[in-house]
């Protein structure tokens, strides 16, 4: 009868152990999920070319929506998720402007949704962990500061061949390295390459004078003859 007692009582505390652990468990997760981190901060579109893109709305809106994130709890971030995936499918399936209805650009917008469904489908997961949530953040975050980053770098390359009208396949210039070409440089090379024939037709000249100057030899010669003959 006692080690009955003994037994049934031994149950009940492992029981009540294990339950404690569990609620503590608990505890120090939600705190995690509410804590507010900070990640990575968004690349802007220029300021210059903002108005090549304020009538692209789905962009624009992502660009709004998408700073919650920076600073946010994973709480908080998981609750906007599913907008924000929403949000970027729209911006997917709208029509893109002919100038970045490109590959490489194509190809940002779809990284920036792979991601941002892989954010989306962590709120459907109960045990999911504030590190794991904050990782995607940045990942999300990341992948569309190179949607921005793209837009800058096509309006920059559109701009410098507006402002110089210069093929740049002719001349042999990356477009997308032309923050480090200046203007007057590559001036320098079209003129160059333009005045070339002139100067080879220069140096082409004095040869054409050296027959005048035969010419006046062949002429002694024959006149010293004919005096000669004359004697």
């Amino acid at each position: 009868m006692k080690n009955s007692i003994y037994l049934l009582l031994f149950v009940l505390l492992v029981s009540c152990t294990k339950k404690q652990e569990k609620s503590v468990e608990k505890e120090q997760t939600k705190p995690l999920l509410s804590v507010v981190k900070k990640h990575v901060s968004i690349e802007k579109i220029n300021p210059e070319f903002k108005k090549d893109v304020e009538r692209w709305q789905e962009l624009n809106a992502i660009n709004s929506f998408l700073s919650r994130f920076e600073k946010t709890s994973p709480n908080e971030a998981l609750s906007n998720a599913l907008e924000l995936r929403d949000l970027v499918k729209s911006l997917k399936d709208s029509v893109t402007p002919k100038l970045f209805d490109i590959p490489s650009f194509n190809a940002r917008i779809n990284i920036l949704n792979n991601e941002v469904l892989r954010l989306a489908d962590l709120t459907f997961i109960p045990a999911i962990t504030a590190n794991e949530v904050n990782t995607h953040v940045d990942k999300t975050i990341v992948a569309f500061s190179s949607v921005n980053s793209k837009i800058n770098t096509i309006l920059s390359k559109k701009m410098f061949e507006d402002s110089i009208n210069v093929d740049f396949e002719f001349i042999g210039i990356d477009a997308t390295k032309i923050d480090s070409i200046s203007k007057k440089s590559i001036d320098k090379k079209l003129k160059e390459e333009r005045f070339e024939p002139n100067k080879k037709i220069k140096s082409a000249k004095p040869s054409k004078l050296e027959l005048p100057i035969r010419r006046k030899k062949t002429i002694g010669k024959k006149s010293s003859r004919i005096f000669k003959k004359k004697n």
